[in-house]
């Protein structure tokens, strides 16, 4: 976590956006925001993902006394009732409300409260997981199985045909750049870039994830890519798309260029993990792949990765060819099936089911292989990723619906309100609400996916 503001002289607070300086105030409503946050953050490190926000106010943490939990439930009450008087922004005070609902929730369990598995997921993401139909599973294992080649079980073969594309790690950093700069262009051209902005990429090992978005403000970000497993070119083409562009790097640089520095709602200079505004960056960072890559683009991307990262493949055009297209065609069942995860979640926290229980259930369902299982299921039952674990695939779900109730045209530009508004969960839940209401031809899909 880096601070990227300095106290001014005159004891305001200077921004260093971009390489630009403001001079910016925030008001009592995001002043006592950070501070909460902040103070929570104090007894569950990690809470607070990035911090780009006023330096006083970081120090007046680090050096003031620990709050009891059950006076940041209080401060956390109290800010909520403050919000109808002095937030006069629809979007803004609705957005506040549930990142509030859920500072007071993680305060509440903080100071002893226990909540059911469900009601604290709903309470911190203004959103409730639906356990997926099993038969889901077993329909995208049916798609891989008539895609992949050979025979036998779909979790062999699927591995056999994984470790074709294995990328060596020292080819990683290579690849990682071209693929980087390819995405940065593409983004600039769809949504615009933030003048300014600027990112770097590191291979780590030892995490539960398999990449991370560490966002320092001034527009910069550090992307981890975790080596523990090896890593596939359909995985990262996906991973890189997800955490720069047009996922979570080219968002935070916006929101800060847009929230923070034109509109001065500096609550959005500090990043929360577990409340509502993780479940739509999740989603829109995995949606946003199809923009990355759309699916016509895709086999051309990968045959061009596969020969930058020295992969035995490349040498043959025409082989070269067809795995990169039935490798794409591969990405929806593959999709459909990782949604085994939000099962699994249910399963180990909900349903009361044991470690190796729901290990076995990953391996199955899922059609994992079992390093591949034990990694999902170390994420699954990690103490701050345990409730997490929905927002990828449920806001994915959310936002490909919001997406799909405008016409096709219109897409990038519904997308790139995701990149620079204060938009919940809610909020865009009651816009496809909206959206079918007013168009009678998509009120009938509306309904269907929901």
């Amino acid at each position: 976590m880096t601070v990227a503001r300095n106290g001014a002289a005159d004891g305001a607070t200077t921004l260093a956006v971009g390489g630009r300086r403001h001079v910016r105030d925030p008001d009592p409503i995001a002043r006592d925001y950070l501070l909460l946050a902040l103070r929570l953050d104090q007894h569950i490190p990690g809470t607070v993902d990035a911090y780009f926000g006023p330096a006083d106010l970081k120090a007046q943490v680090d050096t003031e006394q620990l709050r009891r939990p059950a006076s940041l439930a209080d401060d956390a009450a109290r800010l909520l009732d403050r919000l109808p008087a002095e937030v006069d922004a629809p979007d803004r005070r609705d957005w506040l409300t549930h990142q509030l609902i859920a500072l007071r929730t993680q305060a509440e369990i903080l100071g002893g409260t226990n909540l059911p598995y469900l009601e604290l997921v709903n309470r911190l993401f203004a959103w409730s997981p639906q356990r997926r139909d099993e038969a889901m599973f077993d329909r995208a294992a049916a798609e891989l199985d008539a895609l992949l080649p050979g025979t036998g079980p779909v979790d062999e073969r699927l591995e056999t045909w994984d470790s074709r594309f294995e990328i060596p790690v020292d080819r990683l950093r290579d690849t990682i750049d071209w693929l980087v700069g390819e995405y940065r262009t593409r983004a600039e051209a769809t949504f615009g870039i933030p003048r300014g902005e600027d990112l770097r990429v590191r291979l780590v090992t030892g995490q539960p994830w398999s990449g991370y978005n560490w966002y320092d403000g001034g527009l910069r970000s550090r992307v981890d890519i975790n080596t523990d497993l090896p890593i596939r070119a359909q995985d990262l083409i996906h991973t890189i798309a997800h955490e720069t562009f047009p996922g979570h790097h080219l968002e935070h640089a916006w929101k800060e260029a847009t929230l923070v520095e034109e509109a001065g709602r500096l609550e959005t200079s500090l990043l929360l993990i577990n409340a509502p505004e993780c479940l739509v960056s999740e989603g829109l960072a995995d949606v946003g792949f199809g923009f990355a890559a759309p699916p016509a683009q895709e086999p051309d991307l990968l045959v061009e990765l596969f020969e930058r990262a020295g992969l035995p493949v490349a040498a043959d055009p025409a082989a070269a060819r067809e795995s990169a297209t039935r490798m794409a065609a591969m990405r929806g069942p593959r999709r459909r099936l990782a949604e085994v995860r939000v099962n699994a979640a249910l399963l180990r926290h909900a349903d009361g089911a044991t470690h190796d229980e729901t290990l076995a259930y990953l391996q199955r369902a899922g059609r994992l292989s079992r390093p591949l299982a034990e990694k999902r299921l170390e994420f699954i039952e990690h103490p701050l990723w345990r409730t997490y674990v929905f927002v990828y695939h449920e806001g994915e779900t959310l936002l490909r619906r919001w997406l799909d109730a405008v016409l096709e045209a219109d897409r990038p530009a519904r997308f790139g309100r995701l990149l620079r508004e204060q938009l919940s969960p809610v909020a865009i839940d009651a816009e496809i609400e909206g959206d079918a209401a007013g168009r009678p031809d998509r009120a009938g899909e509306a309904k269907a996916r929901s």
